[in-house]
């Protein structure tokens, strides 16, 4: 019984933010084809997201490569593959780490962020004020935070990878024993555009996921100051299990077409 009720909630949510998510489109073309749309305030959003994130994503990103190089460098070298150490690094933080860890880190700091504000706003009646004001909320609210989300958790990506291989780099050539250009030419002989462009797939569609569960929980906050916080809470831990599981999906996709179309 327990069990059931669960499911039906849990599926009655993601039917909620399927809504919420083909309003957000809607609402995003109306505004572009009407000339309407606020730039402005988008650009706040981005700069907010990723921006601000660029301390934390930074340090995810060298302390995972250099990580990473550690982990193999020594075994690699003790078979003799030292060559092959910055095309597996590149290719394990290109396809899956970088994407991942770096929606992890914003759905911490950002997903949280939004639905407190947006719960915030909801309890105070602020959202209602809009509405009477003839002003959608979800294209006044929902709109710049989910594009900010999806736009800059493909950019960040891409920073994540950068940094990554500059830590890396640093520590095959200072502990590992490995030259520069090695290293380099082990990246450029190994990694592929496609791998590159997968990860940034998955990185938008995470940042999709972190937009919209956040904003949707901010806009079903209920309960004072304490639905505030049960909100945040529930948006982070909701859209790090949303992005872990349609992780595999898009990996066993991306994996097919690459398969398929590329090799």
């Amino acid at each position: 019984m327990f069990l059931t009720q669960l499911t039906k909630d849990f599926l009655e949510m993601l039917g909620n933010q399927s809504i919420l998510l083909m309003q957000t489109l809607y609402w995003t073309w109306h505004g572009i084809t009407s000339g309407k749309f606020s730039y402005k305030n988008l650009l706040d959003q981005m700069s907010r997201i990723g921006v601000d994130s660029l301390p934390m994503v930074a340090i995810t990103g060298f302390s995972t490569g250099a990580v990473l190089v550690v982990q193999i460098g020594y075994q690699f070298a003790q078979l003799g593959a030292q060559r092959y150490v910055g095309g597996v690094v590149s290719m394990a933080m290109a396809r899956e780490l970088a994407p991942i860890l770096t929606a992890i880190v914003v759905a911490g700091r950002v997903g949280s962020s939004i639905a407190a504000e947006l719960g915030t706003m909801k309890i105070t009646e602020q959202i209602d004020a809009l509405e009477t004001m003839a002003a959608n909320p979800v294209e006044y609210l929902v709109v710049p935070r989910f594009l900010g989300c999806t736009i800059m958790l493909g950019i960040l990506t891409i920073f994540t990878n950068v940094v990554g291989m500059i830590g890396g780099s640093i520590v095959a050539i200072y502990q590992i024993g490995l030259t520069l250009s090695t290293f380099r030419d082990s990246i450029l002989q190994n990694l592929r555009v496609c791998d590159l462009m997968g990860g940034i797939l998955k990185a938008v569609a995470f940042g999709a996921i972190i937009g919209i569960i956040g904003c949707y929980k901010g806009f079903t906050t209920e309960n004072g100051a304490e639905g505030v916080g049960k909100s945040t809470t529930g948006a982070v831990v909701l859209a790090i299990m949303m992005i872990l599981a349609v992780n595999y999906f898009l990996t066993v996709g991306i994996n097919n077409f690459n398969t398929t179309y590329l090799e």
